[in-house]
């Protein structure tokens, strides 16, 4: 007896020893951010003795992955995805919303950025844990609106008095809008823009909310942006391009382009000066996070946030455990990851309130040249994109229709209207009222 009782002691030792082992699927794929989170996976192990195995996951299909795990039973621990999803997971139970909330919790909810923790809430909690985040920019020519004296671009206005005061095709378009209805980056664009002059796209109700004045002159000062751009179907890529080559005055990017325009990296160069190593693009470049449109002067910034999810499938304490250490001790290092466009949205902690702020200012960013964001810009552009995080916003997701919105980007609606709008099919009071229709329908 004594024998059978050891042996099922040993047993339940080992049982236990394999569910110390936990799954996490990333969106970061590419080869060098695989080799930093890896890296990540096997300090927490040398840490706790939990094994965590990085699987990565092409975001395109991360969906589609996570419904059939989910379906099957064999969801993973912790899944890193965007903003787009995390409500409408919470929604159908994909997600462990106390887990996420308690995490938050003992790590300091004043520690995180308002915006990134608002938009994840749902139902009295947190959907998941904000890893990190951007803010779409108006990107723009700073020593040209200087120099005819023009006030930045933080207003439909002064974005049209700059295009007014520099469109000169092809050697100079006053702005390089979204028009190809296949990109997310359309839809993207129109929604900051959107957002920019209050239009909401449902009501605390829940009731769509697209077919009013606001979204009307939305439209009206879209078609001033596209008509200031190339012809064709335009989408990030003719945007940087273009920029790049000095002669676009203002786009809309996010701060992914911010290495780029630093003349780090070879494969995107910087031709408008000559010097593609040089970084005289980045310093006569300005950033608006916040843009305001007359229907609402106090303006908004859109960003996009990115989580960490503990799933209803996952080994919870381990999990908690390994979001915590990468929210704490191993932060810095997944920032490192991709700086120019991993913001931190935990600025610090308790004790350190600017801890992961300032040590994330001197991570290196490029790729075939490396320095620091804080040594090629000045203080106040940080703070610039710091301070759109904090007043984050998106459509739905604040009113908890984060499935709505996840339909909206996969289906591509609004900007198939848009662009219909903007090709003469369409009056922009008919494009309101379609958008109305078309995603009343959605829901």
């Amino acid at each position: 007896m004594r024998r059978i009782g050891m042996i099922a002691w040993i047993l339940a030792i080992g049982t236990l020893g394999l569910a110390q082992s936990l799954v996490w699927w990333t969106t970061e794929n590419q080869p060098k951010r695989m080799e930093v989170q890896r890296q990540i996976a096997a300090e927490f192990e040398a840490r706790t003795g939990i094994k965590v195995e990085v699987v990565p996951v092409e975001e395109n299909q991360l969906a589609e992955r996570i419904t059939a795990a989910f379906a099957a039973g064999q969801l993973p621990d912790v899944i890193f995805h965007p903003l787009d999803y995390t409500v409408g997971w919470a929604a159908q139970g994909i997600l462990d919303t106390e887990a996420a909330t308690e995490v938050i919790k003992e790590l300091g909810e004043s520690t995180f950025a308002k915006g990134a923790l608002e938009l994840a809430s749902y139902e009295g909690s947190y959907t998941a844990v904000p890893t990190d985040g951007w803010t779409q920019l108006i990107v723009y020519r700073k020593d040209l609106f200087k120099q005819k004296s023009l006030a930045p671009p933080r207003t439909y206005a002064s974005v049209l008095a700059g295009i007014e005061a520099f469109h000169n095709p092809p050697e100079m378009y006053g702005f390089v809008v979204a028009t190809d209805p296949s990109q997310t980056y359309f839809q993207q664009v129109f929604e900051h823009i959107a957002l920019a002059n209050g239009v909401r796209l449902v009501d605390d109700a829940g009731n769509v909310t697209l077919n009013t004045p606001a979204m009307i002159h939305t439209l009206q000062f879209y078609k001033k942006l596209a008509e200031a751009s190339p012809p064709g179907n335009l989408y990030w890529k003719q945007s940087r391009e273009l920029y790049l080559a000095g002669k676009a005055l203002q786009i809309v990017w996010s701060p992914f382009i911010l290495d780029e325009l630093a003349g780090l990296r070879d494969s995107v160069p910087v031709t408008a000066f000559g010097n593609p190593t040089s970084d005289e693009l980045a310093r006569r470049t300005g950033f608006v996070a916040r843009l305001a449109g007359p229907d609402n002067p106090t303006g908004a910034s859109y960003a996009q946030i990115s989580y960490m999810g503990i799933t209803v499938d996952a080994d919870t304490a381990a999990a908690k455990k390994f979001v915590k250490f990468l929210l704490s001790d191993g932060y810095l290092e997944w920032l490192s990851v991709a700086p120019e466009g991993k913001f931190p949205v935990r600025y610090g902690t308790p004790d350190d309130p600017k801890k992961f702020v300032n040590g994330w200012a001197k991570l290196p960013v490029g790729v075939d040249r490396k320095r620091p964001l804080g040594d090629i810009y000045p203080p106040e552009v940080i703070k610039t994109i710091l301070a759109g995080l904090d007043v984050a916003d998106r459509w739905g997701f604040r009113a908890g229709q984060g499935e709505l919105v996840s339909k909206l980007y996969g289906e591509k609606t609004i900007p198939k209207i848009v662009r219909r709008y903007l090709d003469g099919e369409l009056t922009a009071e008919q494009a309101a009222a379609e958008m109305q229709k078309a995603v009343e329908a959605l829901k």
